[in-house]
This record gives C-alpha cells, sequence and structure tokens, in this order.
C-alpha cells in the first residue's frame, strides 16, 4: 500500500520531469471540492446517527441535532467559495 510521502515523492518528481503543474488550476479546484465533499459526506454519517438517536431520547435535541448535522457542509461551502475567489 502506498503511503502519503510515496504519492507525494512521485508528485514532485512528475513536476520535475514535465517542468510544471501535475494538474490543471481547474482539475485541482475540482478535485479539492470533491474531496471536501467526501470527508463532509463522511462525518455527517455519524454525526447523522447521533442526533437521530439523540432525537429519539429527547425533542428538545431537534434543533442542536439539525445544526450539528449540517455543520460538515460548510466546509464543502467553504471550498466553492475559495475556488471563485482565487
Amino acid at each position: 500500500m502506498l503511503e502519503v510521502s510515496d504519492l507525494l515523492a512521485t508528485a514532485v518528481a512528475l513536476q520535475a520531469e514535465n517542468g510544471g503543474p501535475i494538474l490543471e488550476p481547474e482539475a485541482a479546484a475540482a478535485l479539492g471540492v470533491g474531496l471536501a465533499a467526501l470527508a463532509s459526506g463522511y462525518a455527517e454519517r455519524g454525526i447523522g446517527a447521533a442526533a437521530v438517536g439523540a432525537i429519539a431520547e429527547d425533542r428538545d435535541m431537534f434543533v442542536p441535532g439539525i445544526v450539528m448535522t449540517v455543520l460538515p457542509e460548510t466546509l464543502v461551502i467553504f471550498a466553492i467559495v475559495v475556488i471563485f475567489l482565487v
């Protein structure tokens, strides 16, 4: 299995051979937003389950449960905003 350091070393070697960036800026932006969305979905997986359990126990936990469930989505929103700012 490849380590992150191996992947970075390969990327640096490719960049040195080609003399330029490995990805086009648009492709790098798309990759960044895609990874942010994937991480957000992974985070929401556990938060959603915990929120549903808390709401089942106590109805007063509805608003905090919704807020905590939506919170990881701000990661994707920030990634999209950064794309348009840069």
